[in-house]
């Protein structure tokens, strides 16, 4: 296999970049531009060492750099592995790289390091997977459920699950194949124990993914309502300063104001809509058609309302409009006397708050409705949750075929039809995995990839 090489660390000025070379060549091409400062030759360096000295180009020192060795099979990718530690920024980093490429390495492609780590057996395709979701975690849960990932949480609990499907299909090979051997047959009520149990563990990671996407990606969140309830306000309060402008002038916010916020474990990529009513204004009915797209696009809807005045017909079309999403019904100014009927909205919405958004006391409530809208709020970041639509499919086709296994026993079908049922749960936990999965999915999860990890 070439070797191959590209710059690790993200581009612009900074301390460091880091040039990572995997493969047998590794070593011998960073010694034709590396040169140690003790005089030792890197290609005699033990794993796990690290070597001081210049980046030398043309016979000319061109920057300092730490050099770091990894030995197969003890490395990220498996492979031979050599680091290169230079000065950040744009120049240094770029031309370290083109002389390692001058010296015989290839440019590594997305994921090209991880998929050697992946085909070496170092790590799963889950594990693989999660090392995007860490890279891209932004809230302290989701970089944590996507390191338990890393770790192998996942990979051990589908491992637990294919190990317990396993026995089971070759107790029922053993008894369909070969009947002279007296093999006992399974008792129903064992067998429906054990597929009763793989059945529910697998209904627990299909009914976490949606709560773990939230935490590992944020979730698109519109705040909506007529004008002048305080959605500006709500968005200046989440934001955690003055985001958006607020004025009494029905029809201040003509467009959708954006705005990412982490709120507790998660991040909300808010956007605050144009004030809901009918107008003759060309430019603001644009703002208030964009509003409802918004709304329709949204994995969360907060509605707001004036719990100073009484409800009102808008009112309730905004309701309608968010019956059967996930929503959370905002009654704000509760600073002012109460006009508004909390109970003619209720049955729209998730669940119902009443705050004043000028008065931070508030957030933490809000922060605590909406965690508990979306599903995060006991979930366990370490317990192992599928992380991608990939896996949500296979784990979907997974308990679907131990569901037929169950009704074909019921239905009153022999042994022989339950194991068929059985070994499809099985290839689908092996897709899920990356054993078994075809070249093609293996190629679209990688391309997601940056180059250099």
């Amino acid at each position: 296999m070439h070797t191959i090489a590209a710059i690790a660390t993200p581009p612009g000025q900074g301390g460091i970049a880091v040039i990572r070379l995997s493969g047998p060549d590794c070593r011998a091409i960073a010694s034709r531009v590396f040169r140690p400062a003790s005089g030792r030759r890197l290609e005699d360096a033990k794993g796990y060492t690290a070597l001081f000295g210049h980046f030398v180009r043309d016979g000319r020192v061109c920057d300092e750099v730490v050099a770091l060795v990894f030995r197969a099979p003890h490395s990220y990718t498996g492979e031979d592995v050599v680091e290169l530690s230079c000065h950040g920024g744009a120049a240094a980093p770029a031309a370290l790289l083109q002389a390692c490429i001058e010296n015989g390495a290839a440019p590594a492609g997305p994921g090209e390091f991880t998929r050697r780590a992946f085909e070496n057996g170092r790590i799963s395709l889950t594990q693989a997977e999660a090392v995007m979701d860490l890279i891209g975690a932004t809230g302290r849960q989701g970089a944590a459920a996507a390191a338990a990932a890393l770790e192998g949480a996942l990979a051990r609990r589908i491992g637990r699950l294919r190990d317990s499907l396993t026995a089971l299909a070759g107790h029922l090979a053993a008894w369909v194949d070969f009947p002279e051997e007296d093999v006992p047959e399974l008792e129903d009520a064992a067998l429906d124990s054990t597929l009763a149990a793989a059945e529910a563990e697998l209904q627990s990671m299909i009914d976490g993914y949606g709560a773990g996407a939230v935490l590992r990606r944020g979730v698109d969140t519109a705040i909506v309502g007529s004008p002048n309830v305080g959605k500006s306000t709500l968005l200046n309060l989440l934001s955690g300063f003055e985001r958006a402008i607020v004025t009494s002038i029905a029809g201040t916010t003509r467009d959708v104001v954006e705005q990412q916020v982490q709120l507790g474990g998660v991040r909300l990529n808010l956007f605050d809509t144009a004030g809901l009513r009918d107008t003759a204004d060309i430019v603001e009915a644009e703002g208030i058609r964009r509003s409802y797209a918004q709304l329709e696009r949204a994995g969360l809807v907060l509605a707001v309302f004036d719990a100073s005045r009484p409800v009102c017909p808008e009112d309730l079309a905004l309701g309608e409009r968010c019956k059967g999403r996930p929503s959370l019904a905002i009654l704000n100014k509760t600073d002012l006397p109460r006009q508004f009927d909390a109970d003619a909205v209720r049955p729209f919405f998730t669940d119902i708050i009443e705050i004043s958004a000028r008065d931070t006391q508030f957030l933490p409530a809000v922060t605590t409705a909406i965690e508990k809208i979306l599903g995060v709020c006991d979930i366990d970041p370490d317990a192992g949750m599928l992380a991608s639509q990939r896996q949500l499919d296979a784990a979907v086709r997974a308990v679907s075929a131990v569901r037929d296994a169950r009704a074909a026993r019921m239905g009153g079908f022999d042994l022989d039809a339950v194991g068929v049922c059985v070994d499809d749960a099985l290839h689908a936990l092996y897709q899920l995995t990356g054993e078994e999965a075809p070249a093609a999915v293996i190629d679209e999860v990688f391309s997601t990839f940056c180059v250099g990890k």
